[in-house]
């Protein structure tokens, strides 16, 4: 094994002053070093950061590493099993087993069908900021209302527990509460759905938790189902819209061109998924010694992926820091992961933010900051996913 590779003793926990799209200056220049580093996980265990796109995109691919929680291998103390039903870290076969009965209810066509209900959701927060004035929270206002009100629709969550579920997630996914706070979060967002969970079973609607009560699934199972696709459903799209926005204002050239021709939203939405990559890291533990990059991960090793260099790699995409939404080589981004956890509900959100962004720009065409970029509050490095706190907005009335 090489000595010479390069060593990252810990990953950032703060983004350059000034600079809330790109990623850690430790991580970029971890990038111009090489596909990947050395790294000491914070358990103390070695491991290794993968920072290059290809090198990312194969470990994905690869079934010698292994997404199961409880073979974590990042300190001196025992991970917990994954509960039945969370398949974000489970491997084949029991991944396809939760997987393979949700993969039909999240088609290309399927989530088309829901445009027009985003559209009217989109139009109904759009009304709502205009009747109040500015200046707006556009997370509050906008962001968060969109995707929370789509994904618990689709699963039949109650009007009325919409907000309470927005409010818990973002406890467990915000990176900013003590372990306590987390996990009572956590447990009571457990409770609700296994309440949710018998009532569908006793009295079934028109939703996609009532069909899964259908199969062979027992309850704990689509609890844990439940609470995948609420949490991604939600917290990716609501810091995609957010912070995709703040991005637009901060790139006036690029929002002119999106503007001028609607027609960009698809290649806008695709660049900006890139761009921002909200989802930075996962991460994959080595079942065997694998040959990777040129260095031996010998198994038991976990490495960590990082998302937002991979997407950043000018190696596969020119010009990697700059955002261009007629960028040519945008397609096969790692935005939505890869391998057999690409993100399930990827097209759910694709629509969510073709129909957001131009009806946010077209209602407001003075739509500006009304803070100092710099006083935009950012979600930590040590969240789940990047994104804002709050992005307060003005325009002309």
């Amino acid at each position: 094994m090489s000595e010479s590779v390069h060593t990252v003793t810990a990953l950032p926990t703060q983004r350059r002053p000034g600079c809330p799209f790109d990623p850690p200056a430790e991580l970029i220049d971890a990038r111009r070093h090489g596909p990947i580093s050395r790294f000491t996980h914070v358990g103390g265990k070695p491991g290794w950061l993968i920072t290059g796109y290809d090198l990312v995109r194969s470990v994905l691919a690869d079934s010698r590493f292994s997404s199961r929680k409880e073979l974590l291998n990042v300190g001196d103390f025992e991970v917990p099993p994954v509960p039945p039903g969370e398949f974000l870290l489970m491997d084949d076969p029991q991944h396809r087993r939760y997987r393979r009965p949700l993969a039909g209810k999240f088609t290309v066509r399927r989530m088309r069908l829901l445009t027009e209900r985003v559209e009217q959701i989109t139009a109904d927060c759009l009304d709502a900021m205009e009747k109040a004035g500015p200046p707006a929270d556009l997370v509050t206002a906008f962001a968060k209302p969109i995707p929370t009100v789509i994904i618990c629709e689709l699963l039949g969550v109650p009007y009325e527990d919409r907000g309470s579920f927005q409010e818990q997630i973002d406890t467990f996914m915000g990176g900013e509460t003590s372990d306590e706070e987390l996990m009572a979060a956590y447990t009571a967002t457990q409770e609700y759905l296994a309440e949710l969970v018998a009532a569908k079973r006793a009295n079934p609607t028109d939703d996609v938790l009532s069909e899964l009560t259908g199969s062979d699934l027992t309850d704990e199972e689509l609890k844990g189902i439940s609470l995948v696709l609420l949490a991604a459903g939600f917290d990716t799209t609501a810091n995609m819209l957010s912070l995709g926005t703040f991005a637009l204002l901060q790139h006036p050239e690029q929002l002119a061109a999106l503007r001028a021709d609607p027609a960009l939203i698809d290649g806008a939405v695709e660049e900006l998924l890139r761009y921002l990559s909200v989802a930075k890291t996962f991460m994959r533990t080595a079942l065997e010694d694998v040959e990777l990059g040129g260095q031996t991960i010998r198994a038991g090793t976990t490495v960590v992926l990082s998302y937002n260099t991979a997407n950043r790699d000018p190696e596969r995409f020119a010009d990697p820091h700059v955002l261009d939404l007629r960028r040519q080589d945008v397609g096969g981004h790692l935005a939505f992961s890869h391998g057999i956890h690409q993100c399930l509900g990827q097209q759910l959100a694709r629509v969510e933010m073709r129909v957001a962004f131009p009806a946010l720009f077209n209602r407001f065409p003075t739509l500006r900051l009304a803070v100092p970029a710099e006083e935009v509050g950012l979600r930590p490095e040590t969240a789940d996913i990047y994104g804002v706190k709050s992005l307060p907005v003005t325009w002309d009335v």
